[in-house]
């Protein structure tokens, strides 16, 4: 596999890495920190904001729709890049979820409404997919949405819905024939969060942000044109969701940076420790192959257009590698990844400044195993696609 890349390539990589030099000093200070519980809405889309004036908030759309038109090499070097620079990542749930959605399957009418606005960061969307008692089915939702003449009325409950508390949208799976095969039954639609009938709860999670939260539906009347597709077919569409969400959930450019802090850090306290920099040949050694897998999946992606079950490989090793990063970091930094600075006070830090954050990463990190179908799916998806199993 030839993985050199050609000249045309590396000048778009040099002006990738002046425009991230350019706005770098331009985003809020603390936006690559983690303390996540203070950002507000308008810290979240600094960079969205940015990479839309430049004409690059989308790089994986077709330029037809408003995006860049890059091909998979060119986005494989702008992630790179951003990676290299810890760029503070985009809020992925319009750009890199819905809009795909929204201009493979949506009406000529929910491209015009919504896709330029999804693009220029006007509305925020959430996701809601996840029910209390459903777990890792999500074929078992319950969220009901029954047809009324021009409205469906909606009833139920979404979770771990990542922050809906700034959410100007949501797109739900919702359950249209509850007498279909699970599976059968599901649509796709796309719901104002400022209807009557929709209340936020928020969740606190282990690092102390209330990233996520509770998602009440109660009557809420929703207009019938803003059911994606046809309304018994919302799996396909959530399916194809999930394949791109998973492709880009491999993390390998997060996971370098991280790992290039941590290789730092033990270079200056832990160098003696001949154990403890074993783990961490072992874990630079499997995110090279990480990145090899994704530039063949990547390959392949530009040949057939789409991703593949491929990615389910991705989001396994991915996942699996930052948290063995966050794992290490802890060990390094020892009692020090203890303390939680909001709860001491800025002016009362203890320990190295690579100590900050570390075990609220380290807890926060425990679900990215888990969301976007748990890992153990992702095994049953290679065994049955891959493999024929």
């Amino acid at each position: 596999m030839d993985i050199s890349f050609s000249p045309e390539e590396e000048a778009f990589r040099v002006e990738v890495r002046a425009f991230l030099a350019q706005s770098k000093p331009l985003l809020p200070r603390g936006l690559d920190a983690p303390e996540a519980a203070t950002r507000s809405r308008d810290d979240y889309m600094a960079w969205h904001k940015l990479l839309y004036k430049k004409g690059w908030a989308a790089p994986h759309w077709p330029k037809e729709v408003g995006g860049t038109g890059w091909s998979v090499t060119q986005r494989y070097i702008f992630d790179q890049e951003c990676g290299a620079a810890e760029m503070p990542s985009l809020v992925v749930f319009g750009l890199f979820m819905l809009g795909p959605v929204i201009y493979t399957f949506g009406s000529e009418a929910q491209k015009k409404r919504f896709l330029p606005r999804i693009l220029s960061g006007e509305d925020w969307w959430c996701q809601g997919y996840s029910e209390p008692g459903s777990g890792s089915d999500l074929a078992s939702l319950r969220l009901s949405a029954v047809r009324d003449g021009e409205h469906y009325i909606v009833n139920g409950q979404k979770i771990w819905t990542t922050l809906a508390q700034y959410a100007d949208w949501i797109f739900c799976l919702v359950r249209t024939d509850p007498k279909a095969k699970p599976q059968e039954g599901i649509g796709f639609l796309l719901i104002d969060m400022k209807s009557p009938g929709v209340s936020v709860k928020p969740i606190v999670l282990l690092d102390g942000a209330p990233e996520v939260n509770e998602v009440f539906f109660d009557d809420v009347k929703v207009p019938a044109q803003n059911m994606v597709g046809e309304s018994n077919k919302g799996w396909s569409y959530a399916k194809f969701l999930l394949v791109n969400e998973r492709s880009t959930i491999a993390g390998s450019a997060r996971t370098k940076q991280a790992l290039k802090r941590l290789k730092e850090f033990a270079r200056a306290e832990r160098a003696d420790d001949e154990g403890f920099l074993r783990k961490l040949a072992e874990a630079e050694i499997d995110l090279a192959a990480l990145e090899f897998n994704e530039l063949r999946t990547l390959a392949a992606e530009a040949k057939s257009g789409t991703a593949g079950p491929e990615s389910s490989i991705l989001k396994i090793r991915g996942t699996e590698l930052l948290q063995r990063v966050g794992e290490l970091t802890m060990e390094a930094v020892g009692y020090y990844g203890f303390p939680d600075e909001r709860a001491i006070g800025a002016n009362e830090r203890l320990g190295p400044e690579f100590a900050l954050g570390a075990a609220g990463r380290y807890f926060n990190d425990r679900k990215v195993s888990i969301y976007a179908g748990s890992n153990e799916i992702q095994r049953n998806i290679i065994a049955k696609a891959i493999l024929g199993l």
